[in-house]
């Protein structure tokens, strides 16, 4: 049986590559790199891995081709993508596609960190609560409900909170402000301290804010889907996307 190796990093950038090796290995963790998707792929085929860190733009072969072969050959290892910040679009395209989450170029030791302890812990999570049916959710991790009066109310899955661990402390964006489909709208430090940002599902201009949850945080655990919702928001470009959403009829 092949030894278990904790993350397959596929980029071709090298400066990428030896930095998430240089965090990887000074957290303990085991980790191989290549710098293309067939050798990454070759190495799916081959070995075992906790965790995948695959960037969108490959030569060659992109990190979507990536994901469709891992699926065509029952490689359930969860995958985050690294994408540039100018491409947010590829990045919810990743996450509808079956990506569990995306850590934005260029990115901080924090942000590989936290994003890094997501992915290993998110394979054990299988027992999660689905969000409700009248929901649409950003991959595994933010989710968007869109009531009668066309407000979005805007939180968090009950999985990604799982893969966060216990919630320390909640910073909101302030009211009146734009928010971006796929970009951060609040952060998360947690007890272990690890800070984990929200990435927001839709885009739109925050209404009001749940302001409960500065003092009580831990709704968003207790209650992800009810009063732990993060923010009211008018949405900006609704029918484009809520199309790339992922109704919460369809299981993880």
């Amino acid at each position: 049986m092949s030894k278990v190796v904790d993350i397959l990093v596929i980029d071709d950038e090298q400066v990428v590559r030896e930095g998430v090796c240089r965090v990887c290995e000074a957290g303990g963790l085991s980790i191989e790199a290549v710098g293309d998707a067939t050798s990454g792929l070759e190495k799916l085929r081959k070995g075992v891995y906790r965790l995948v860190l695959c960037d969108v733009m490959l030569p060659e072969f992109d990190g979507f081709h990536v994901l469709g072969k891992m699926k065509e050959l029952g490689i359930h290892t969860p995958v985050i993508m690294i994408t540039g910040c100018s491409t947010l679009q590829n990045a919810v395209t990743a996450l509808k596609d079956g990506a569990i989450d995306f850590i934005p170029k260029p990115f901080t030791v924090d942000e590989l960190e936290s994003g890094i302890q997501r992915g290993l812990r998110y394979q054990k999570l299988i027992d999660s609560n689905p969000c409700p049916r009248e929901f649409h959710r950003l991959g595994r991790l933010s989710w968007v409900k869109i009531e009668n009066n066309g407000i979005g109310l805007v939180g968090v899955t009950d999985l990604f909170m799982k893969t966060v661990l216990a919630v320390k402390e909640l910073s909101f964006f302030d009211a009146n402000r734009d928010l971006i489909q796929a970009a951060p709208c609040a952060t998360l430090s947690a007890q272990d301290s690890l800070v984990h940002d929200i990435l927001c599902p839709l885009s739109g201009t925050i209404v009001a804010r749940n302001e409960q949850l500065l003092s009580h945080p831990e709704l968003l655990e207790q209650d992800p889907y009810s009063s732990g919702w993060l923010y009211q928001i008018v949405p900006t470009n609704l029918a484009y996307e809520l199309n790339h959403l992922i109704p919460c009829t369809q299981e993880y």
